[in-house]
């Protein structure tokens, strides 16, 4: 699967996986080599779900299902597209994924399973490498309010300051399970909000492991 090659966006609510998201198709679209291409956003691959209003969660096993079935589609394209010889004409399938083996890893992080394990290395031989997107403990506050504005409206201090300190919590779990996964990971900041800049260093990392 030498041709065979993607990104995941991983990190909490809003650390800005979905801005990035845009940048990088915006920069994927420029490259006329790239033909092939697939994304998934947050919405077909995560634990959490909206359905009728009302969030739901999903069981750790209903959710191994719904990524397997992701990996397997992937692998079905991939392998139909080395069929018919489309590879031979660009870089091969690229695909990006918004939310994936890491999201699991923290939302079920008591009961590890080798299913998950098994995953990813089928990811890893995939091709694809992971990005976990971070933001600073002192512009968690900022961050958190600008997202949901109405949200935040009547709340008091006390719980702002929870909501960081589960922020940060959950964040420092996104690393500690990002260096048990075999699917290499480097860890942006995104203090900054600069979006394109952040999407050009995960493009061409992966380019450049690829080549």
């Amino acid at each position: 699967m030498s041709n065979f090659r993607g990104i995941i966006l991983e990190g909490y609510s809003n650390a800005g996986k979905t801005s990035v998201l845009k940048a990088l198709k915006q920069l994927q679209a420029s490259d006329d080599a790239e033909r092939s291409v697939i994304v998934l956003s947050e919405h077909y691959s995560q634990v959490l779900h909206k359905v009728n209003g009302e969030l739901k969660s999903l069981s750790r096993d209903e959710h191994l299902q719904v990524l397997r079935e992701r990996v397997t589609m992937l692998k079905m394209l991939n392998n139909w597209s080395r069929e018919i010889g489309q590879i031979q004409r660009s870089k091969g399938l690229f695909f990006i994924l918004e939310r994936f083996h890491l999201n699991h890893r923290v939302a079920f992080s008591h009961s590890i399973s080798d299913e998950i394990k098994e995953l990813e290395a089928e990811l890893f031989e995939m091709g694809a490498r992971c990005t976990l997107l971070t933001v600073s403990p002192e512009n968690l506050e900022q961050r958190i309010s600008s997202r949901n504005p109405n949200e935040w409206e009547g709340k008091t201090m006390e719980e702002m300051k929870l909501a960081c300190e589960l922020l940060l919590k959950q964040q420092q779990e996104y690393r500690s399970q990002a260096e048990n996964s075999i699917i290499p990971t480097i860890e942006i900041n995104t203090d900054n909000k600069d979006w394109d800049s952040y999407a050009k260093q995960i493009y061409l990392l992966n380019s450049h492991e690829r080549t």
